[in-house]
């Protein structure tokens, strides 16, 4: 009986407690990230260039671009675009992304996903999907490695002492 009334005063306590949960933006929009990185045929969330070959994020640590979130005492709900891969049910992605997103957004804060609104911006095979990812990530990688080349020259120019004959 003891063991009882000190679990029913720790309760009490607790509840009369005052204070507010909020989460930022950020924070459901990652949960949304996460949770549909694996969903077969979802290619890319646009503005986001996050990848799902390989499970991997392609060219950016930013997958919360291009998801739209708003944010209720008790619901929350989002918006998003999406480039698809060629010849998967459209509508089956859609319902992955809706379930899955509700259950982890619930599991994580408690909130209630009562909207999502997708946009299929694009369709692409997976082949077509992965040059235009490489070929973006090696323009990045080629103008970075050309920059550091340059000032690595002028770096040595600059230290070189010029010759006077």
């Amino acid at each position: 009986m003891v063991e009882s009334s000190k679990v029913n005063e720790k309760q009490q306590t607790q509840n009369q407690v005052q204070g507010e949960l909020n989460f930022e933006d950020k924070v459901i929009q990652k949960i949304i990230a996460h949770s549909i990185e694996n969903v077969d045929g979802l290619l890319d969330v646009s503005g986001s260039l996050f990848s799902n070959i390989a499970g991997k994020v392609v060219n950016s640590d930013n997958k919360t671009s291009g998801i739209s979130v708003e944010i209720g005492k008790k619901q929350v709900a989002f918006d998003m675009s999406i480039i698809v891969e060629y010849g998967k049910n459209i509508s089956k992605i859609y319902d992955s992304i809706k379930k899955i997103s509700a259950d982890h957004i619930l599991e994580s804060t408690n909130l209630e996903l009562v909207e999502v609104n997708v946009t299929v911006v694009d369709i692409k095979t997976l082949e077509e999907h992965q040059k235009d990812s490489v070929s973006l990530q090696d323009r990045l990688s080629g103008a970075g490695e050309a920059v550091q080349n340059q000032v690595g020259n002028m770096k040595k120019n600059a230290e070189t002492p010029a010759r006077v004959e």
